[in-house]
């Protein structure tokens, strides 16, 4: 299936206390770039994401963002800082002594004091983790994928109808190409017949003229050709896959023979349809950019 370069998708899910929510965001590049903005603790899944990335898309400056938020009680671990709660305690009982102070240091006071307890949230499990913000990832990818086959599929229908447009034009060069080594014998034969007036004119030499004529307008060749690269162009739209870069390079084969067969006839209605064709291929060239 034909897919566009342009795309945007979006993966929510809560999993494992997270949620977690993935969008992917592409436009047009001649190659794959790929850019993963998420918070700096889970850069760990970074690989594993463009590494799928890379497996959706082979073409497109492709952003993918990424947000993370607890849904519920984190993991901790309290642990007692056991130097300090014995300075505590120590200076409690020194200043008890010393100024013959009433009252006992009791559990409450001590625990209140600045850093006796201390927490600690759980490591984070780096595998769960990158598998979770992975998981979510391939959703937002499919839903991408998604956009873009649409997309694609709406691009191939517009190219194709674009196609037969040209193909009509080349039949209609092929038509009038004859008619114009016809209407050119026949003005060199009453040129001629001004010129010698009265005098016996060569009928060879007509033919010879003629010929010479018709072998420098003949477009023979090039709209074969353009009707080989109009095969082709089906071929790979059907085909589907990463073709823009194939579509680009057969595009420039189209204008090649259209140039061609402008500069070689110098017939007013040819000219038109060439004009048409060429007018024609520039709106494929600018649909074909935006196909991956």
């Amino acid at each position: 299936m034909v897919r566009s370069m342009t795309g945007y998708g979006r993966g929510e899910a809560a999993l494992h206390g997270r949620s977690i929510v993935v969008e992917v965001r592409a436009v047009n590049n001649r190659y794959l770039d790929c850019a993963i903005k998420m918070p700096r603790a889970y850069i760990f899944a970074e690989d594993a994401m463009k590494t799928r990335v890379q497996a959706a898309t082979s073409r497109g400056k492709v952003d993918v963002f990424v947000t993370l938020e607890s849904t519920g009680a984190d993991a901790v671990t309290v642990k007692v800082n056991h130097p300090v709660a014995a300075g505590y305690i120590t200076a409690l009982k020194e200043l008890k002594e010393t100024y013959q102070l009433l009252g006992m240091a009791d559990l409450p006071m001590v625990a209140r004091f600045p850093d006796v307890l201390q927490v600690e949230k759980a490591p984070e499990n780096i595998e769960e983790a990158a598998g979770d913000i992975c998981a979510v990832l391939d959703l937002a990818l499919a839903d991408f994928t998604g956009m873009r086959e649409r997309e694609g599929e709406r691009l191939r229908a517009d190219i194709l109808a674009r196609a037969d447009a040209i193909e009509a034009l080349v039949a209609k060069v092929e038509e009038q190409s004859p008619r114009t080594v016809a209407e050119y014998r026949t003005r060199l034969e009453n040129r001629m017949r001004e010129v010698l007036q009265n005098q016996q004119i060569e009928e060879s030499r007509i033919l010879t003229e003629a010929a010479i004529f018709a072998d420098k307008v003949a477009v023979d060749e090039e709209t074969v050709r353009l009707r080989s690269h109009l095969s082709q162009l089906r071929t790979l739209l059907s085909q589907g896959g990463p073709i823009g870069r194939k579509l680009d390079f057969l595009i420039q084969e189209f204008n090649r023979e259209a140039n061609t067969i402008g500069s070689k006839c110098n017939d007013l209605e040819i000219s038109r349809y060439v004009i048409d064709m060429k007018a024609e291929i520039e709106k494929i060239r600018e649909q074909v950019q935006n196909i991956e």
